[in-house]
């Protein structure tokens, strides 16, 4: 999964997500095709040359959206992952940063802010969500993943056994928020987004993976 904006809050015995691989994680290979689809809705390069990833992990999603021709900012409090984006993809303008961080002082606002399975990492979702509608342009975008949560997937998730591993309590760094479309919505509305959609990636509904939240900002 992505990395965990948390670890710049500096709590005791707080474990930094570590990033062992400059490639993508287990979530991208379905997350990358869903988020090209939103960006060429938008446009595509021709339109969107302007991206900032928060979370950026180890740079593997922002390598690809350079690839396609996006300029491509990024910050990841790990410092691991910002290690091995440094070494891998030199090109790229990705750095050691956190959504507690002010952000836009420091690298301004963009059309378009992506950010893949964070939010899920952060013990201050409101601050987070703060963060990313500041990092956007009036008329803006934000793309924000997360683990999907639904009925029927936590009703399968209890029938086969698996809810003791799928919500580990076991995982250094991992997820301390599990979002339902209801209560990402609300944190997104209460930070000023308006007009957020939803699309789904990884298996079909209504088991996916993952749901991505599109907001925008007038």
């Amino acid at each position: 999964m992505a990395s965990t904006i948390a670890t710049h809050e500096h709590l005791d015995g707080l474990e930094e997500y570590r990033h062992d691989s400059p490639g993508f994680s287990t979530s991208h290979p379905y997350l990358v095709p869903a988020v090209m689809l939103e960006l060429a809705r938008l446009g595509g390069p021709k339109k969107v040359k302007r991206l900032f990833e928060l979370g950026c992990g180890s740079g593997a999603v922002a390598n690809v959206l350079a690839t396609e021709g996006h300029a491509v900012t990024g910050v990841d409090p790990s410092t691991s992952g910002i290690a091995l984006a440094k070494q891998h993809y030199p090109s790229l303008d990705l750095h050691t940063g956190s959504a507690y961080d002010d952000l836009r002082s420091k690298y301004g606002r963009f059309p378009v802010v992506i950010s893949l399975e964070v939010v899920e990492h952060v013990f201050a979702p409101r601050k987070y969500a703060a963060t990313l509608f500041d990092l956007l342009e009036p008329g803006g975008t934000a793309i924000v993943s997360t683990p999907y949560h639904g009925y029927w997937k936590n009703l399968a998730l209890a029938a086969s056994g698996q809810l003791d591993s799928h919500f580990s309590a076991l995982w250094d760094g991992g997820h301390i928020k599990f979002w339902s479309m209801k209560t990402l919505r609300t944190l997104l509305e209460e930070a000023g987004f308006t007009t957020i959609r939803y699309t789904f990636a990884g298996r079909c509904r209504p088991f996916s993976k993952s749901m991505l939240a599109i907001a925008y900002k007038r």
